[in-house]
């Protein structure tokens, strides 16, 4: 089933959890100005009647210029993590498949963190709780 935008529900925004040796990268917003300086899981939006790991590998490959496979879904509770009323965020595990991830356009820095120092990088809104969720991850046994 493709997800499509059709104005009446939310728009799907997919991101990455790019795991390379225990640790996930993380990119800092350089634009627009009110999310500069701001970190997030990269990804994007999803084009009508793409489907949505399509449309991760399609926007890692614009933003970082790196290929990856997607792996294993990080779902909420409610199946997605709002951003608000007009989007949802879905997110993946993936790995490096070719490439040196790389700051595109979009961004000016990009870290490999471990999952305990997470919640320490000044997330977007819409990405905390996603940090929040993977930080607790290294807290289990």
């Amino acid at each position: 089933m493709s997800e499509i935008h059709d104005g009446e529900h939310p728009r799907l925004v997919v991101g990455a959890i790019i795991v390379r040796d225990g640790l996930v990268l993380a990119a800092r917003r350089s634009r627009p100005a009110e999310l500069a300086g701001k970190y997030e899981f990269p990804g994007g939006k999803v084009e009508a009647g793409e489907q949505p790991e399509a449309a991760l590998v399609r926007e890692i490959r614009e933003e970082l210029g790196v290929e990856v496979g997607v792996d294993a879904e990080l779902e909420s509770l409610s199946g997605h993590w709002p951003i608000g009323p007009a989007m949802n965020l879905r997110v993946w595990f993936c790995e490096l498949v070719e490439g040196e991830p790389a700051p595109g356009e979009s961004h000016d820095q990009i870290v490999w963190c471990s999952l305990a120092a997470l919640p320490e990088l000044d997330w977007l809104p819409a990405d905390q709780p996603v940090a929040d969720a993977l930080a607790a991850l290294a807290d289990q046994p």
